[in-house]
């Protein structure tokens, strides 16, 4: 699947991950990977997920979430959900609405994990 088919009809979550793609991208480089539910972000192993909530659940939902595998449990009040440990790792869900959410506080969490998936 490209990135066109993965967004095609969710032009606002496009919107919120190509914002991502670029924090990432000043973090460092990493391999992208388009799935059938997600595109996930890998370096030696994959530390961070963009899904889009509305193709699998009913109602009103974030645009785009971004989910962030860390080695601790971050206990940030901003986390929508976090679950773990799997395998030492924590997986900590964060709703995304709006440009402004992609802030120095999620790249420095994309940062930690991309440092670890080495």
């Amino acid at each position: 699947m490209t990135f066109d088919e993965f967004f095609a009809g969710w032009e606002d979550s496009r919107k919120l991950f190509d914002a991502l793609r670029a924090t990432m991208e000043a973090v460092g480089a990493a391999e992208l990977r388009v799935g059938k539910s997600h595109v996930s972000f890998r370096r030696r192993r994959a530390f961070a997920w963009a899904w889009i909530p509305d193709r699998y659940l009913h109602g009103q939902h974030a645009t785009l979430v971004l989910t962030v595998s860390l080695n601790r449990r971050d206990t940030s009040a901003r986390w929508k959900e976090t679950v773990g440990p799997m395998s030492g790792r924590f997986n900590h869900h964060l709703e995304l609405h709006a440009l402004a959410d992609i802030d120095a506080e999620v790249e420095g969490w994309l940062r930690e994990a991309w440092e670890t998936a080495e």
